[in-house]
């Protein structure tokens, strides 16, 4: 871990494995799904210890208060030492989880592809929808 006063907000969300690559990182922060304290960020800007962030990753929220800085990626169970999840969005998100599982549970998916004939007839509904 870095003893740094402060990191890349970017760096950060990687090293905390919120997102696969500093690209997304820095896609999710330009496009406002990284907040801290009701403010947006730049990917430049440094986060530090006991910074509150929200981060909305798809359908996650998570709100987490950042414990430790690390500029480089590391296991998983050090991604984790990084921050720590308030217990609210801990259930929030749990109970976010179950809802879409319910939603879907009455969902079959085709057992195989559509045919010709089948896919003819998609594309014809779809043609519907432009009258």
């Amino acid at each position: 871990m870095n003893e740094s006063a402060a990191v890349r907000i970017d760096a950060w969300l990687w090293a905390a494995r919120f997102f696969k690559t500093r690209a997304l990182a820095k896609q999710a922060i330009e496009r406002g799904r990284v907040v801290r304290s009701d403010a947006t960020l730049k990917p430049a800007q440094l986060v530090r210890v006991g910074d509150a962030l929200r981060i909305t990753r798809g359908e996650e929220v998570f709100q987490v208060e950042v414990t430790a800085l690390a500029a480089k990626r590391g296991s998983a169970a050090r991604a984790q030492a990084l921050y720590r999840e308030s217990a609210a969005s801990a259930t929030a998100r749990a109970a976010a989880r179950e809802q879409r599982r319910v939603d879907r549970a009455g969902y079959l998916p085709p057992v195989r592809r559509p045919d010709k004939r089948a896919r003819r007839l998609l594309r014809a509904l779809g043609d519907l929808d432009a009258l």
